[in-house]
């Protein structure tokens, strides 16, 4: 069943300070995508498992919001962090495969700052 719109929680302004610290954090030197003419796949692999895991913590960040508002059952909130556990192990697993360590997938989007 797809939630309505009142089902959604809206987004507080801290959340969205947060997010924007959080893309803005990061030290050391820009870790900018360039593909390597003779490393392709792990440049590829790094810059899709980058966007998946963006795209996992957005999804967490909404679960929780959703819980605090209320909007889930107790066994959707079980099913959303079994979900998300799997999906961060999986990327984990992915990322070693190519020889990836998580700061490797937090990419300098220039101007945007970095990705994570």
């Amino acid at each position: 069943m797809k939630p309505s719109r009142k089902d959604v929680a809206p987004v507080a302004a801290r959340e969205l300070e947060s997010l924007r610290a959080e893309l803005k954090r990061g030290g050391g030197a820009p870790s900018r995508w360039n593909a390597d003419p003779d490393d392709v796949q792990r440049s590829v692999a790094r810059l899709v498992l980058a966007l998946v895991e963006f795209l996992r913590k957005l999804m967490e960040r909404q679960a929780i919001r959703r819980m605090e508002a209320g909007t889930l059952t107790p066994e959707q909130v079980e099913a959303i962090g079994v979900a998300l556990m799997r999906l961060e192990e999986t990327l984990r697993e992915l990322a070693a495969r190519f020889g990836l360590t998580p700061e490797e997938l937090n990419v300098d989007l220039g101007p945007l700052g970095r990705l994570m």
